[in-house]
């Protein structure tokens, strides 16, 4: 049985324009992510591994080369089409968490379910929350929950749109070493059950030894 890749990045440059110069993010970056797997992105602060995930995920645009997500070639896209794109395949779990601070617990996990216009979106949203231990806690705002149980929500709403890939970015970087192991193995526990493929973007290299493959990033290059 082959093996199905589910992102190929190839020959991928990204730089920005400071003045009439430009600033090299990214440099010639290639690899491939097999459908179902666990993978990390490691590197230093500055080496270009948040940039990279923001391009893999297609919240920004590669200056040049290839993204293709779940056989999308991502170059080109309009900015309406990568939003459906997003939608439709991707979830994100973020280092600061990024909760509507206006809704509960429960709405946080609604919205991409709303956005997709899922069926049984209440039940299955309080599964969610349920499933990472805030079942009691709905009713809840951001600001009434800790920062491991705000991370949860996040968990909960990354995979409420049953993504095919989720990319987690510094996801235990806020919290305290106790809180990361068990928001880590949630976010794993989770993965497993759902089938989804995992890109994280961290420099702890412990959690790094977790996934399957580690793809490490320095000086904007793949090493």
């Amino acid at each position: 049985m082959t093996s199905t890749m589910i992102l190929r990045v190839a020959h991928v440059f990204k730089h920005y324009l400071i003045g009439d110069k430009q600033l090299p993010i990214l440099q010639d970056i290639n690899f491939e992510i097999e459908e179902g797997s666990t993978v990390s992105i490691v590197g230093p602060s500055g080496s270009g591994k948040t940039t990279l995930l923001g391009l893999c995920a297609g919240l920004d645009k590669a200056s040049e080369g290839d993204i293709i997500l779940n056989g999308i070639n991502l170059t080109g896209l309009s900015e309406d089409k990568l939003a459906a794109i997003r939608n439709e395949h991707v979830g994100f779990v973020f280092q600061n968490f990024q909760l509507l601070p206006t809704l509960t617990a429960l709405e946080n996990v609604l919205v991409p379910m709303e956005l997709r216009g899922m069926k049984n979106k209440q039940t299955e949203a309080m599964a969610l929350l349920e499933r990472v231990g805030l079942g009691k806690r709905a009713d809840h705002y951001p600001s009434q929950l800790s920062g491991g149980e705000q991370q949860r929500v996040s968990l909960a709403r990354a995979f409420a749109n049953k993504p095919k890939i989720l990319f987690a970015d510094e996801p235990t970087g806020n919290l305290d070493a106790e809180t990361s192991v068990i928001i880590e193995d949630m976010l794993f526990q989770l993965n497993t059950e759902s089938g989804t493929t995992l890109v994280i973007v961290t420099h702890d290299m412990d959690l790094a030894a977790k996934t399957q493959k580690i793809i490490p990033i320095k000086g904007g290059r793949v090493q």
